[in-house]
């Protein structure tokens, strides 16, 4: 008997290792216990941040984000940046409207007390005014390997729903809530030429950036409020009119939650993820569309880049009057978006909620920096959307496709780029605050939708799930930053198809990731003329299928480079005999011509025949046919179709 005990506890000791293994650092840990009062729209909090020094550097100051003081008053950064106004909402003018963080205490267990030493700092702009971020310097220095304990009593007041965060009514979105340790930098993380605190303001045109840890974390509110928040769910208790919800999230980097008492839960799973759906109760006939969405995003996501190594996903449907609140991302938990009675051919709620599904692995298990490169989350995400939409929602009609009006998300994501003003005077590369208005979104979406599109149609299927792959088993848990994305490409290139083919491929990310240049190649002209049998030296013209009996044309293709961008392109060439020949050209300098003498002519030339280059901003000149003479009407035809083409894109874009 006593053996089979043994094998017993044996057998439950290694389970219970493998559940406690450490996915990550985990130098970065929250012990929080808060009370949420619905009426004052106050969060009291006190917190046990458990912290390691995992850098090679003795540090004597620590830095935090203070975020919810971007919602303080006008003269923050983020007030000023955004206006007041931040996706459709509008900041509030009564008092009841702002929101704060304020530090009531802070000290180190056992040790000093830094309430007096909290230094607010503006790195970023110089703004006197901004209170998002905070330098504490230490008597004591933290030595590399050392753990420091930090108390802090905390109060948060939460502002009207506005930028990811608040309230509207009864409703409660609680994100970016409380004293937040920024990520400490050693040289060469990143690629970091000196060491130091990466810990920016809050900018309206960014989102965060945030070490690992492990959160347990206590909410007490009144007990019809139904919570849902990051992580598992461990315990509910009640006590009077107040219930206390204890939450555990293990190997993330952030901790967001959401209260309302008008929420439906629906509850399903997708292998041994469970999926927990918060949703307004006039949106219930949706509920199965967000469930649905959710498992292609799970299956497709581990299919095609890893793993989701956690096994909860919350979906939040927010009110109507909190719709700001709405497409947001935390770990494991996420918002979505919907209207009641939204029609089945209006794609929104399945393009959110997978769209904030992929964040969990770009913003959240890969954790790269959103404040400075903010293209690595929001770009490969929006790619990855743009794959997912495609495959269960169809190519043309992903998006929307009602009375006959079909768009693509791959499209919406190309024509973002392709007709935005700012697409040559900004790069992908660049803090996210460097933007001019408008910038962001090119930039950091769809730009990066449209060039890693293109690098999966230059690589081909296989290879590229393998740069995927690779990169998320490569990076995940450790920050990557764009030089590590491309030298994984690079790797994974070289390996399958060669140094010159991976050479042509950095190239191309090089230019699209750090560079403005546009790509634009155009077949410039088509002719073909008839000729006397040849005579002579015939250096530098091609001859095809020459007979003594037939005439001999010679025909002209001539390809030009329109934009700054320089990449290889295939010419298709087509004779009227049926016959085809592709032309590859390196593209480097201004135009080049390929001369044929045949007894076939050329009747038409076309670049990028397998459409492979999306970054090409005129796909209506890659092409160019020869037409006879004797119809001219057609010159008009052609000039009338190709403004009747205009018009319709512009009208289904706006809409």
């Amino acid at each position: 008997m006593t053996k089979y005990l043994f094998i017993v506890f044996l057998f439950v000791s290694i389970n219970l290792q493998a559940q406690n293994k450490a996915l990550s650092p985990r130098n970065a840990n929250y012990d929080m216990d808060v009370q949420l009062n619905p009426e004052t729209k106050i969060i009291d909090g006190k917190m046990k941040l458990k912290w390691i020094n995992i850098s090679p550097d003795t540090l004597t100051e620590l830095q935090f984000h203070l975020y919810l003081n971007g919602f303080k008053n006008s003269e923050s950064t983020f007030m000023k940046e955004s206006g007041g106004s931040f996706r459709g909402d509008r900041a509030g003018e009564d008092k009841l409207s702002w929101g704060y963080i304020n530090i009531k205490s802070m000290k180190i267990q056992g040790g000093e007390n830094l309430t007096d030493k909290i230094q607010f700092i503006s790195p970023d702009d110089g703004n006197k005014n901004d209170q998002t971020a905070i330098s504490v310097p230490l008597k004591d220095s933290i030595l590399p390997g050392d753990t420091i304990n930090i108390l802090i009593n905390f109060e948060s007041k939460l502002p009207k729903i506005f930028a990811r965060t608040g309230f509207a009514g009864n409703y409660f979105l609680v994100g970016q809530w409380f004293p937040k340790i920024a990520v400490y930098e050693p040289v060469g993380m990143r690629g970091q030429k000196t060491g130091g605190w990466n810990c920016h303001q809050f900018h309206a045109h960014s989102e965060f950036y945030a070490d690992f840890g492990v959160y347990n974390v206590k909410i007490t509110l009144p007990k019809d409020y139904v919570v849902g928040a990051t992580g598992k769910q461990l315990s509910e208790t009640v006590k009077g009119n107040l219930k206390t919800v204890k939450y555990r999230a293990k190997d993330v980097i952030d901790f967001a939650w959401t209260a309302s008492p008008r929420f439906k839960v629906v509850v399903d799973k997708w292998k041994e993820v469970q999926i927990k759906l918060l949703i307004q109760p006039e949106h219930a006939d949706l509920a199965e569309r967000h469930i649905i969405s959710a498992k292609a995003a799970l299956e497709y996501f581990d299919k095609h880049l890893g793993p989701y190594p956690y096994n909860t996903l919350t979906i939040v449907d927010p009110p109507i009057t909190g719709a700001g609140s709405g497409g947001m991302e935390y770990p494991t938990f996420i918002t979505a978006g919907s209207f009641a009675k939204m029609p089945a051919g209006i794609r929104l709620i399945e393009m959110v909620t997978i769209h904030e599904f992929g964040h969990q692995y770009f913003m959240g298990i890969l954790a790269s920096n959103e404040f400075e490169e903010a293209w690595m989350d929001e770009g490969m995400n929006s790619y990855f959307e743009t794959r997912i939409m495609n495959k269960y929602y169809g190519k043309k009609t992903s998006f929307f496709n009602i009375a006959g009006i079909r768009i693509g998300d791959l499209e919406m994501q190309r024509n973002g780029y392709v007709y935005n003003k700012n697409r040559k005077i900004a790069e992908s590369y660049r803090y996210a605050w460097h933007y001019q208005q408008g910038g962001y979104s090119t930039m950091s979406y769809n730009k990066p939708a449209t060039f890693l599109n293109t690098l999966h149609r230059l690589v081909g299927n296989d290879l590229n799930d393998s740069i995927w792959k690779t990169y998320y088993k490569t990076w995940q848990f450790k920050h990557p930053s764009t030089r590590d994305f491309i030298a994984t490409v690079n790797e994974v290139v070289t390996e399958h198809k060669g140094v010159d083919f991976a050479a042509d491929i950095n190239d191309f990310l090089v230019q699209a990731i750090y560079g403005s240049d546009v790509c634009d190649y155009k077949v410039s002209y088509v002719s073909s003329r008839w000729i006397h049998d040849p005579q002579g030296i015939l250096d530098g013209i091609q001859i095809e299928e020459h007979s003594d009996s037939a005439k001999i044309y010679e025909s002209r293709v001539v390809i030009k480079r329109e934009g700054e961008m320089i990449m290889p392109v295939e010419v298709l060439i087509h004779f009227n005999n049926g016959k085809e020949i592709t032309k590859y050209w390196d593209g480097k300098s201004r135009s080049t011509e390929f001369k044929f003498r045949s007894v076939a002519k050329v009747s038409w030339a076309k670049i990028d025949p397998e459409n492979k280059i999306l970054m090409d901003v005129n796909l209506a000149n890659n092409s160019y046919v020869l037409r006879p003479n004797d119809k001219p009407a057609w010159k008009y035809t052609v000039k009338f179709l190709f403004w009747l083409q205009n018009i319709i894109q512009s009208i289904v874009w706006f809409v």
